[in-house]
C-alpha cells in the first residue's frame, strides 16, 4: 500500500497477518461455487431441473471447466501475494477474472437456449440476465482496474480508484456466486413443491427425452407427459 494511499487493495490486506484467512476463505468460496456448477449439471442430468440438450450440456461442461481455471487462479494469487510475488500475483488475477467471465459466457449460452425450450420458466430468463449483467459489468471494471493500476505508481488518486474498483469487482463476484441459489432452488422436493424437471404424475424428464424432442414446447408427441413446469413458471 502506498504511503499516501487511503484505500487498501484486497491483495495488500491479505499479504501479511491475514494471509492464512485470505487463502482459506478464497479457497472455500471458489470450491463451493464450482461445486454448485457441478450440482446444477448433475441435477439437470437426473431430471430434477429442466434438462439440457446436447448443445446446452456442452456449454454447461465448458462453464465448469473455465470456472475451475478461475478457481485455480484465485487460489494461486492468494498464495503468491502481491508483496513478494508481484508479477505472478497479477497474472493469476487475470486468470481468475478471465476464467470466471468465460465461464459466465457459457452459462449465458446455456440459459439462453434453456429459456427458448422452456418458455414458461421465467426463472431461466432472470438467471440469464443476471449472468449477462455480471459479464458486462465485470469486463468494464476489469478494464478500468487494469488501466488505473498500470498508471498508478506516482498517483495517490489513481491508486485509490484502482483499489476501490478491486473491492467493487470482489463484491459483484460475491453477488454472482449467490445468484446460483436461484438456479438450484427449483430442484428442491418438498410436500408443497415438485422439482422443476418432474411432470404431473412424478415422471422425470431426462436429457434423453429432451434429445428426442420430448420437452414442453418441443416436437415430440408426449411433451406434456415428460415435462410440466412448476417452480418459476408462468401459468398458461
Amino acid at each position: 500500500m502506498g504511503v499516501n494511499q487511503h484505500i487498501a487493495f484486497i491483495s495488500d490486506v491479505g499479504a501479511f497477518r491475514l494471509k492464512p484467512l485470505f487463502i482459506s476463505a478464497s479457497a472455500v468460496m471458489v470450491t463451493t461455487l464450482d461445486l454448485g456448477f457441478v450440482a446444477e449439471r448433475w441435477l439437470r442430468h437426473n431430471g430434477r431441473l429442466a434438462p439440457n440438450t446436447r448443445f446446452q450440456k456442452t456449454a454447461s461442461l465448458l462453464s465448469i471447466f473455465f470456472a475451475g481455471v478461475g478457481a485455480v487462479g484465485l487460489i494461486i494469487l492468494t498464495i503468491f501475494d502481491t508483496y513478494r510475488h508481484h508479477k505472478v500475483h497479477h497474472a493469476c488475477l487475470a486468470l481468475f477474472i478471465g476464467g470466471y467471465v468465460i465461464s459466465a459466457i457459457f452459462v449465458c449460452i446455456e440459459y439462453q437456449r434453456l429459456a427458448i425450450h422452456y418458455r414458461e420458466l421465467w426463472i431461466l430468463r432472470l438467471s440469464f440476465w443476471i449472468k449477462l449483467a455480471f459479464i458486462i459489468v465485470e469486463v468494464i471494471l476489469a478494464i478500468v482496474f487494469a488501466s488505473t493500476l498500470s498508471n498508478s505508481d506516482n498517483s495517490r488518486t489513481r491508486q485509490d480508484v484502482s483499489a476501490g474498483v478491486e473491492w467493487t469487482v470482489a463484491f459483484i463476484f460475491t453477488l454472482y456466486a449467490l445468484s446460483y441459489v436461484i438456479d438450484l432452488l427449483p430442484a428442491i422436493q418438498s410436500k408443497n413443491h415438485t422439482p422443476q424437471g418432474f411432470g404431473k404424475n412424478g415422471t422425470i424428464s431426462t436429457e434423453d427425452h429432451v434429445e428426442q424432442g420430448h420437452y414442453h414446447g418441443g416436437d415430440g408427441e408426449d411433451d406434456e407427459k415428460y415435462y410440466t413446469p412448476t417452480f418459476g413458471s408462468v401459468s398458461p
